[in-house]
């Protein structure tokens, strides 16, 4: 497995673009994006927000992906399409519109995801002169677009690596963007994977699903959930491999990589988190299975107390035991240790011998790990998360006006 340049044209057959199209009116910035696959067969799976309060994009992407085929994927910032009603359902059928105009496939075939203000129609206008501009610049442009779907984020989020299947050279690429409302259950705020892998939709939905939960469902900056959040994995079997299946020697080879790049993505948001100074990884292990160290492990992760001594890099260990404590997951209270990066703090439930000066140091640093057994039993898993500092009530208390 090989890192490269590119993102999401590092796969064979897809091109990109990102425009300005003054969705905010004044702004400069780039807001509109497409990503098409120049491939008739390309496969499609995502995730999406379990928030009741859906956006109508991702209503019309749950039933593209149901299909399993699109070519194409148009995303805007600055305007989420959330809480709009039957205007905002049309919107985003008309945007499909847009795009597939000319084109050799039908709107059926092209994902849209919205991302910025609730509540708040589309100026229609705009979007359709940006989607016009996109579909004129498609090429190379995959910093382009990962810059077009940033709101508050500070950085553009792309990722490309390269593996052998079968003697030939597989790419994947993606772009993400989510620095705010981070706190997923089935997908992250919104994330493009595409990949040249002929994979059919009926083997990809299933791995994608099950990527998601070891990576983006794994990370969480202030235990906010979106009404847009969006993975979308794109496969176009350009690459000429035969079709991975689970019984497949590649298919492992494939697996491991498209799990790479999302939790390479995963923690790219989290390091972006709005006001984030640390970047924190979570380690539990002991638990009865791995779903209950996933557990205990966001509960620690997203424990505003807990994300407050990361701020104040203070190495309060009792705040982490207690948040393991009411995750609801059950275990006995004298077989848990805390440790931060090698320096143990508490062992068998009880405070461990250690220099208060080498644990502040561990947590002077921007980035650390928190190491949490609670028992004997094979269950282990790893949560990404950020501190929560002054800047992000800053950044979050005037996000509209």
């Amino acid at each position: 497995m090989k890192s490269i340049e590119g993102g999401v044209v590092a796969p064979v057959g897809f091109r990109a673009s990102g425009v300005n199209a003054g969705i905010k009116p004044g702004s400069t910035k780039k807001d509109c994006a497409l990503i098409v696959s120049r491939e008739e067969d390309t496969s499609v799976a995502g995730t999406f927000t379990t928030n009741v309060m859906k956006s109508p994009p991702v209503f019309w992407n749950i039933d593209v992906c149901a299909r399993g085929k699109a070519r194409a994927v148009f995303i805007n910032s600055g305007n989420a399409n959330a809480a709009t009603g039957s205007r905002g359902a049309a919107d985003v059928k008309a945007m499909a519109a847009f795009v597939a105009n000319g084109a050799p496939y039908g709107p059926e075939e092209v994902c849209i995801c919205s991302t910025g203000v609730i509540g708040v129609p589309l100026p229609m206008k705009e979007i359709e002169d940006g989607i016009d501009d996109c579909i004129d610049g498609l090429g190379e442009g995959s910093s382009d677009a990962a810059e077009a779907i940033m709101t508050t984020d500070t950085v553009k989020k792309e990722r490309a690596l390269e593996v052998e299947i079968g003697g030939k050279v597989v790419r994947l690429g993606g772009i993400a963007k989510g620095s705010g409302m981070i706190s997923p259950n089935m997908a992250t705020m919104i994330a493009i994977v595409t990949t040249d892998a002929h994979v059919a939709p009926e083997v990809l939905q299933p791995l994608v699903s099950k990527v998601v939960g070891e990576s983006f469902n794994q990370i969480g900056i202030d235990n906010d959930m979106s009404t847009s959040d969006t993975v979308l994995v794109f496969a176009n079997g350009a690459s000429e491999t035969e079709p991975l299946t689970p019984d497949e020697d590649g298919y492992e080879i494939f697996a491991g990589a498209l799990l790479a790049i999302c939790q390479d993505l995963a923690r790219d948001l989290v390091k972006d988190g709005e006001g984030a100074t640390k970047f924190v990884e979570i380690a539990v292990k002991g638990t009865k299975s791995d779903e209950d160290a996933r557990t205990i492990a966001r509960a620690i992760g997203n424990s505003q107390l807990c994300k407050t001594a990361f701020f104040g890099e203070d190495p309060n260990w009792g705040r982490f035991a207690c948040a393991a404590g009411y995750s609801g997951v059950e275990f006995d209270p004298g077989e848990i240790s805390v440790a931060l990066n090698d320096v143990v703090l508490c062992e068998n439930g009880l405070v461990a011998e250690y220099l208060e000066e080498d644990a502040a140091a561990v947590m002077r640093q921007p980035e650390f790990a928190i190491h949490v057994s609670v028992g004997s039993g094979s269950g282990c898993a790893v949560f990404w998360t950020s501190d929560l500092s002054h800047d992000y009530v800053s950044i979050n208390a005037d996000y509209r006006t």
